[in-house]
């Protein structure tokens, strides 16, 4: 019997058998290749990126039907990678001026972005290496005519444990024989992790050695909460494994029962349960789950998946579809958030060092305005079909606050002269993802209708830590004093305004901080559909009165470990 422990990244006790996902080494041919030869190689790089191509839009289309638009939307972003001009033209010239062979130049091209890549001062470029290594693997493979290796047909009860999942492994997972999955690397916020949430799915990531130290086809039990691994489990551990994981599936079904029930605590204090989404298809899940409303609508997905600037019409009929969905309650349509990780193939944007300090979100809205205007007619249209709001992404200063309220003015005049109906009192709020904005939080009150905090982005700001580098992955934790102290901040100052302050980050779902989140004041909590029965479980378990006694006991301590020991 052996035991792990690792990052618990999706809940849920697994049962099964190990598989280890190992991947062949490619044989790349090193010898230099005629004259004669290149054009026939530049033919066998442009064929595997076509084939390539086909396989990440129906991975893609997959992800889509199983997860929704937002997770799919990180295969576009592979498709992105995989037509990058400067990528290709740096691979053709191996092949033309160095005489390398299709696939050793791809190798070496893919290789010396990863690298430069890695060099930078950027918060989201390691994952971003990520997806380009993933990339480069699959058209390698398609060069060297190698078969990629399946994961969608697993024997029953199967664990598979691996060095990395990549986006595409994870997608492509037999969820009718897969029981969990273990990595080497990789943290809470990695896409695996994300994945494995949406799905339901068991996992642990950053358990070191798991490969040499497992064995294929051994006995294993998990606990995907925690983080804990057996394998070869004696009898007494396994029946408790087995009794664990019958009690969390009752659990499951139990929940279903509060799908009707409102978040309201034991003593009577009411909040608001909202879901996120990336697209219409998205809504039916987060009504299925019991929530109120819509937190955060991502609205760069209807961008990302379009190979031209989605029009007023298109846009406003995305956005009218969801108001009518929902009946009455709450959409928060954010704009668009492009820039950074999320680029547009017919848009160009500059290459920055910094992409994620630099051109992006809000800040490009506010340049680009004919884009922006064409999208803010289109939600203010929608808004005459339901309770919509609008929300202003990664906002630094009170002047873009302004400026965008004018352009959005701007707009009002002109539906107003061609006779279009409109919600005349729509609410305007912004993300608080920047330290800029949270520090002086009790100025931006004063100038919008509600804050939604996100804590994703937040985090990684305020401690200066990139969370796709292990080296620091750590220390990304908004548990961290600061972190509680800011969001509570900005609780505090919205409420001094009379507005309401909800959250729409990984946080808002983590149970663990569920009853600090509801004595801190939190109005709404927005999350993914998959996790709001559990929260909603919690906040009508929990008393508020004592929540508040509880968040000043929190709020006293010093350090992330301190507040993870008192947690409840």
């Amino acid at each position: 019997m052996k035991e792990f422990k690792g990052i618990g990244a999706s809940e849920g006790i697994s049962i099964g058998k190990v598989m280890l996902f190992i991947e062949e080494e490619m044989n790349i041919p090193q010898e230099k290749i005629s004259e004669v030869q290149v054009g026939t190689e530049i033919e066998k790089l442009l064929d595997a990126q076509k084939k390539s191509k086909l396989q990440l839009i129906s991975i893609r289309d997959k992800v889509k039907e199983k997860m929704g638009e937002d997770k799919a939307a990180i295969f576009d972003g592979h498709i992105m990678l995989l037509e990058d001009d400067d990528l290709m033209d740096e691979v053709k010239d191996k092949i033309k001026a160095e005489k390398m062979a299709a696939s050793r130049a791809l190798d070496e091209g893919v290789n010396e972005y990863c690298e430069m890549i890695s060099q930078l001062d950027d918060p989201y470029l390691r994952e971003r290496e990520a997806d380009l290594k993933d990339v480069g693997k699959r058209w390698l493979k398609n060069i060297l005519g190698i078969r990629m290796k399946d994961l969608s047909n697993l024997d029953p009860e199967t664990v598979v444990v691996a060095y990395d999942l990549t986006p595409s492994d994870t997608a492509q997972l037999d969820l009718k024989n897969a029981v969990g999955f273990i990595t080497e690397i990789g943290g809470k916020t990695s896409h695996s992790a994300i994945m494995a949430r949406s799905l339901e799915l068991p996992a642990v990531v950053g358990v070191k050695d798991a490969l040499k130290e497992m064995a294929d086809g051994a006995s294993i039990v998990m606990n995907g909460e925690v983080g804990e691994i057996i394998i070869e489990p004696d009898a007494e551990i396994l029946k408790d494994y087995t009794e664990k994981r019958e009690a969390y599936l009752k659990e499951k079904e139990e929940l279903k029962k509060l799908i009707d029930e409102e978040a309201v605590t034991a003593d009577g204090h009411k909040v608001e349960l909202w879901g996120n989404i990336g697209s219409p298809e998205d809504i039916d899940a987060v009504l299925e789950a019991g929530a109120t409303g819509v937190g955060l609508y991502r609205t760069e997905f209807l961008f990302m998946n379009s190979d031209h600037l989605p029009t007023e019409e298109e846009q406003y009929k995305a956005y009218r579809v969801v108001a009518e969905k929902l009946q009455g309650k709450p959409v928060t349509i954010r704009t668009m958030d492009i820039g950074g990780d999320k680029e547009l193939p017919y848009m160009d944007l500059p290459k920055e060092l910094n992409p994620f300090l630099g051109w992006r979100a809000i800040r490009i809205s506010l340049v680009k305005q004919d884009i922006f205007k064409t999208q803010l007619r289109a939600i203010l249209r929608a808004s005459a079909y339901g309770q919509v709001k609008i929300m202003y992404p990664m906002v630094t200063s009170i002047n873009e606050v302004r400026k965008a309220n004018e352009i959005l003015d701007e707009c009002k005049r002109e539906l107003d002269e061609i006779g279009k109906k409109y919600d005349k009192d729509i609410k305007v709020g912004i993300m608080v993802e920047t330290p800029s904005v949270a520090i002086i939080s009790y100025k931006f009150a004063k100038e919008v209708d509600f804050f939604s905090i996100g804590t994703n982005d937040l985090t990684q700001y305020f401690l200066a830590v990139d969370r796709g580098n292990e080296l620091v992955a750590s220390l990304y934790d908004s548990f961290n004093p600061a972190v509680l102290e800011a969001i509570q901040k900005v609780i505090d100052a919205g409420h001094d305004r009379n507005i309401s302050v909800s959250m729409c980050g990984e946080f808002a779902g983590d149970r663990r901080a569920t009853e600090l989140l509801l004595g801190m004041g939190l109005d709404a909590f927005s999350m993914s559909a998959s996790s709001v029965l559990q929260v909603k479980k919690k906040i009508r378990n929990s008393s508020y009165e004592k929540a508040q006694k509880y968040r000043d006991e929190i709020l006293a301590l010093n350090t992330p470990e301190e507040v993870l020991e008192n947690l409840r």
